[in-house]
């Protein structure tokens, strides 16, 4: 075969790879943000409990004398919808897609792993998105909160990159929990309240101090509520790192979330297809 012939051959199947996997994103994404809408009890859980939350915590700075700080409690439950979607939305998807008997149809499908939980990340963030306005909408009317946007590019960017990095945070915590089996129930509960604690959703995590607050950053929402809190509320000066740093550390942790997302699920299909199992050995 001719030089050309064979570039041609590759680009074409380029081509091809790349539109089934816009092809797959999307139909995983459409039952997410469908789904949304047809399950009101969902709603309920999703937006009320959160916005319950918001407010006692508003109340709490209010009988503090420190109502100027119900805007980080609002922001905070916002994004806290977003945490709850990945944790119990992605991280634990796969462990759930093999109990209803999924599974092995995303394994045996021509497309990868990564495009299927693509798709689930992106109808997710989505779905999530819509309950995450609503909640910030409600928060700000009941306790009055104003807005002073700094700079919008890059609180965009800053939102970006968090999403980014969160949803591939979960995207690799997927595999990992489905290799320990029952072990995810445990380890999501465990998991729920520690993180909503040491990422300051309702408190500027700069009052954890400088270790406890770095640690923390290795979960993307700590620096991404920090940065977008200092775009949004910059008369309080409560910031953890310049938004510079922040963004360039947030989209390292995007990469690495990533690469380690890519190859957890190479791993997970490797042990499907080739040894035949999903687990680990000394399970």
């Amino acid at each position: 075969m001719e030089p050309a012939q064979q570039q041609n051959l590759k680009t074409s199947q380029w081509r091809e790879s790349l539109r089934l996997g816009w092809r797959t994103l999307i139909g995983r994404a459409y039952p997410r943000i469908v789904s949304a809408a047809r399950e009101p009890d969902w709603v309920f859980y999703e937006v009320a409990l959160p916005v319950l939350q918001v407010i006692a915590f508003g109340f709490v700075y209010k009988s503090l004398g420190r109502p100027q700080y119900t805007g980080f409690v609002v922001l905070g439950g916002a994004m806290l919808a977003f945490w709850t979607n990945v944790l119990w939305s992605m991280a634990g998807q796969l462990h759930w897609e093999r109990q209803t008997g999924n599974l092995e149809l995303y394994l045996m499908a021509p497309s990868s792993m990564l495009w299927i939980l693509a798709g689930m990340a992106f109808g997710g963030m989505v779905a999530t998105l819509f309950r995450s306005i609503v909640i910030l909408l409600i928060g700000s009317l009941i306790f009055g909160v104003t807005y002073q946007i700094v700079s919008a590019p890059l609180l965009i960017l800053i939102f970006i990159l968090t999403m980014v990095a969160l949803y591939g945070l979960g995207s690799m915590l997927s595999s990992l929990y489905l290799m320990y089996n029952r072990e995810v129930w445990a380890i999501q509960e465990v998991m729920q309240d520690p993180i909503s604690l040491i990422t300051g959703f309702y408190f500027p995590v700069r009052a954890l101090g400088g270790i406890i607050g770095g640690l923390a950053s290795v979960i993307p929402l700590t620096l991404g509520l920090d940065g977008m809190r200092q775009m949004l509320f910059p008369q309080l000066g409560q910031s953890f790192l310049p938004p510079g740093i922040e963004i360039a550390i947030l989209g390292v942790l995007a990469l690495l979330f990533l690469v380690g997302a890519s190859w957890s699920l190479t791993y997970i299909e490797k042990l499907a297809k080739i040894e035949g199992r999903l687990s680990l050995k000394w399970q």
